[in-house]
């Protein structure tokens, strides 16, 4: 029985849901010891870091993954080396990053004052953490687009545990400066990347140079929707410091809320392995019945785990960012209802947005996304409670992104895409990853 469930999984599934579980651990080890261990406002400063490297970094830095994989996966096809892939991907990545960085070093001070009371450290602690995520997504494209899984699941792997063991590190030596455990960021990354490179410059080889508009070709629109999306799910927090930065406990709060919650997102990863080549395969061959049973299964998988996530958050959340977290006791029932709903459906979006992509309908997901993040901005405004305003904006961003791409999907109907999806569906685990904190 189990073998023939081991058959039906795709290949790498088990090597990278092995190292996205211990990546995924690994935030909540952090965050646990750096809440015991650092004062409420260290603790806010902390979570804002947090939130702006994960924001620009997945949402940057994952679509140069994606694209790489997939055109590394398309050489692979025709018998020709990832060299000259890595090559431009690694270009891509160092210009957007030097624009991040001129971006971050112009606004240092700023920032520093604005979202981290005055300790510029911090701003040099993001540049690193920037730089390392540009590294490590750069490299995990060849991975995954010479289907080399389980190196790719080992560097998440040891990502993770070497987070787990700085911060353990950290907090039994009694470290209270939140610049050590931002550094975390930087080193565990570039490490893993340094203990997982050999196959990556063994595969390396030469061969015909790749022309920039096949690796640009939808890295624009990915890259929107990559960091739009990134947008919904993790402002919240630098809003509430933004908008109120006298109340030093409630924005590491409510990022140890949100991490709670969003457990559910974590196993999404495993299914979204599956999903995309599923949905891209059934696209391309033009079969619409298996397109919307896939589709419709999909969406009840994650409704399942949402809502069952939705009743542990709302029914212990409190206690359990105070136990685990050490977090201050502002978030009640009723907060962790709001964003266990923002989390069910931001679910919702991810998968119609996958189903968007498997009919290469790039701008449809990049304007669902656009919509969702004006209607956050849009609640973020209003007058009320800052809590419960950026609760709000994340529920009613979500649903907002859900509904549109519902919609988008059901006008267009299913369309064979017009440009080759099956190098995008081979490249499985880039996807898996995105959403790892």
């Amino acid at each position: 029985m189990i073998q023939r469930l081991l058959r039906l999984i795709p290949p790498g599934t088990i090597a990278v849901g092995a190292g996205l579980g211990l990546l995924g651990l690994a935030s909540y080890v952090h965050l646990a010891v750096a809440g015991h261990s650092l004062s409420k406002a260290d603790y806010s400063a902390l979570s804002v870091l947090w939130s702006i490297v994960f924001t620009l970094g997945i949402g940057v830095f994952m679509p140069i993954e994606q694209e790489v994989a997939r055109v590394v996966a398309a050489r692979r096809s025709q018998g020709l080396p990832p060299g000259p892939v890595l090559t431009r991907g690694v270009t891509v990545a160092a210009v957007l990053l030097a624009v991040l960085v001129l971006a971050v070093t112009a606004g240092r001070q700023p920032l520093a004052d604005k979202l981290f009371a005055g300790d510029d450290t911090l701003v040099t602690v993001l540049i690193g953490a920037l730089a390392a995520m540009a590294v490590a997504y750069a490299t995990r494209g060849v991975l995954s687009g010479l289907q080399l899984f389980p190196w790719y699941g080992t560097q998440l792997g040891i990502d993770g545990g070497l987070r787990i063991i700085m911060v353990a590190l950290l907090g039994l030596a009694g470290v209270t400066s939140p610049i050590w455990y931002g550094l975390v960021l930087v080193a565990a990354p570039l490490l893993s990347v340094l203990l997982t490179l050999p196959p990556v410059l063994r595969a390396i080889g030469a061969g015909p140079p790749v022309a920039w508009a096949t690796l640009l070709r939808g890295l624009g629109l990915l890259t929107a929707s990559s960091l739009l999306s990134q947008v919904v799910v993790n402002i919240g927090v630098i809003n509430v410091q933004l908008l109120a930065p006298s109340d030093a406990a409630a924005a590491g709060a409510l990022l140890s809320a949100l991490v709670l919650v969003r457990i559910p997102l974590f196993v999404f990863g495993s299914l979204q392995a599956s999903l995309l080549p599923g949905l891209a395969t059934t696209a391309t061959t033009g079969d619409q019945a298996g397109f919307h049973s896939l589709l419709r299964r999909a969406l009840g998988i994650v409704t399942a785990l949402g809502l069952t996530g939705a009743v542990g958050a709302v029914l212990l959340g409190p206690w359990l960012v105070g136990t685990l977290f050490d977090a201050p006791g502002v978030l009640g029932h009723g907060d962790f209802a709001w964003l266990a709903a923002a989390t069910l459906a931001y679910l919702w979006a991810m998968v119609l947005g996958q189903a968007l992509l498997a009919l290469d309908r790039h701008r449809a997901q990049a304007l669902a996304w656009t919509v969702g993040v004006a209607a956050l901005i849009a609640v973020t405004l209003l007058p009320a409670p800052v809590t419960l305003r950026v609760e709000l904006a994340y529920t009613i961003g979500s649903v907002i992104v859900a509904a549109t791409m519902a919609i988008l999907l059901r006008h267009g109907g299913v369309r064979r895409p017009t440009t080759l999806t099956r190098p995008l569906a081979e490249a499985v685990a880039p996807a898996a990853s995105g959403g790892i904190r």
